[in-house]
């Protein structure tokens, strides 16, 4: 079964075994750009990724599971959570990252 659009896993290889099984391979992540339109959050007490995407992303249908592009938008890995965090708008996340275009270029 292929990976679902908008999954983070639809931007990796695909290799099978002998069996015919499907194992993915890892992805390239899109990473952080400087763009007019990106936003800059403060992390407060109680922010998680997911609930992040929820409010950022909130036109998009199940919005919450696009906590991966926020994790991967980052200029540095996020490893102190008194940081300030870098989110792509939706404009970017729908026509750049989710395009069909990357996709097939994955």
């Amino acid at each position: 079964m292929p990976p679902k659009s908008g999954s983070r896993h639809s931007f990796t290889f695909g290799t099978r075994d002998e069996a015919g099984r499907l194992f993915l391979s890892e992805r390239e992540p899109y990473g952080y750009r400087e763009l007019a339109d990106t936003r800059r959050h403060t992390v407060v007490q109680g922010d998680s990724l997911w609930g992040l995407a929820g409010r950022y992303f909130a036109p998009l249908p199940r919005a919450c599971g696009f906590w991966w592009v926020i994790a991967d938008f980052q200029p540095d890995p996020i490893v102190d959570p008194t940081l300030v965090l870098f989110v792509p708008s939706v404009r970017v996340l729908t026509d750049v990252i989710l395009s069909e275009q990357r996709r097939r270029a994955a």
